[in-house]
């Protein structure tokens, strides 16, 4: 697949979604299930996956958005964006690479992959090196495996337990110490979905 900046990214996944469930959405459909404001922002980001051979050109205004084979084909990769501690709090770094991910390990919104670091997940078997699926999201249920943002800055793999006055950060390794922080300074990024490990 050719490079593709994060919306367009956001954009082929929801259209990919839309192909499982059996439909070709309109330009004003897809602006909808994105949450997206302009339609004209979208119908560039649109064009630029007309142009990468990714969707099939848009003959016309209210005619459906449908993807090509090549897009369906690679519908079973997943963006790799990075690691992300599981013992305590680090960055999760950027990247590119594309990685397979059967349907049935996936959650039912945009999901993506981050490779583990650590040990403090170990007792729920999340172990160093394994890959976890994460579907995007900004709101979690306690009890939940979150990819959690510590003050805007770093990423890190807890269970998570929110009260009205903090929230708290479980790890799954009796040498960890749960982590307590004000609810202001942890914002949910996504619920982990799957696992991968390779021996």
């Amino acid at each position: 697949m050719p490079p593709l900046t994060p919306r367009q990214r956001e954009v082929l996944e929801a259209l990919r979604d839309c192909a499982r469930e059996g439909q070709a959405p309109s330009l004003d459909e897809l602006c909808r299930r994105l949450g997206m404001r302009s339609r004209g922002s979208l119908h560039r980001h649109v064009q630029a996956l007309v142009d990468a051979g990714l969707v099939q050109p848009m003959a016309g205004q209210h005619r459906g958005v449908h993807l090509t084979e090549t897009a369906m084909e690679d519908a079973d990769t997943l963006p790799l964006l990075g690691r992300i501690a599981a013992g305590r709090p680090i960055e999760a770094v950027a990247d590119s690479e594309q990685v397979a991910v059967p349907s049935w390990l996936r959650g039912r919104g945009r999901c993506y992959v981050l490779e583990v670091r650590g040990d403090s997940m170990a007792d729920e078997g999340i172990l160093d090196g394994d890959r976890i699926v994460v579907e995007h999201r900004e709101q979690a249920r306690n009890g939940e495996i979150v990819v959690a943002l510590v003050d805007g800055e770093s990423a890190t793999l807890k269970r998570i337990e929110q009260r009205p006055d903090c929230v708290i950060l479980y790890p799954a390794n009796a040498a960890h110490e749960p982590q307590r922080y004000h609810p202001t300074r942890i914002t949910v990024q996504g619920v982990v979905v799957g696992q991968m490990r390779r021996y």
